[in-house]
């Protein structure tokens, strides 16, 4: 549909064309919407799919026989992030601390805000000995 005119405001005169095209906007698989470009849903007992967003609608059967493949990849541990058990020596500063596995005194913490930014810190206990650990919310 085409629609053409002349729109005029004082000496002023704006000549305009208007063009309309119908249909798919999207050249795509049956998991997206051809109108619109969003996901489709999964095909479930209804007759059709249909878009939740524009309401455009496709007939179940289009997706018969139709194989959907997946696969999970793992990432490989990062050695920088490992804990402070695996790690050789432990870091941080030094407090007068007993340490409740191995008794000994002195363990090394560390803080992080774990909760909200209106709640306090945790503090996280390392004992320099057995490497055993433990939290505190203050």
């Amino acid at each position: 549909m085409t629609t053409a005119g002349k729109w005029t405001e004082g000496n002023a005169s704006v000549y305009f064309l208007i063009m309309e095209q119908r249909g798919s906007y999207f050249e795509s698989e049956l998991d997206f919407c051809p109108e619109c470009g969003t996901v489709l849903p999964l095909p479930g007992i209804q007759d059709k799919v249909i878009c939740p967003c524009c309401s455009f609608n496709i007939d179940v059967r289009e997706f018969e026989k139709r194989v959907i493949h997946t696969s999970v990849t793992f990432n490989k541990i990062d050695s920088s992030s490992l804990s402070a058990e695996e790690g050789k020596e432990v870091k941080g500063p030094l407090i007068d601390r007993k340490c409740p596995r191995c008794g000994h005194e002195g363990m090394a913490y560390h803080t992080r805000q774990m909760r909200s930014a209106d709640e306090g810190q945790t503090v996280f206990y390392t004992c320099i000995q057995c490497k055993f650990q433990e939290k505190e919310d203050s």
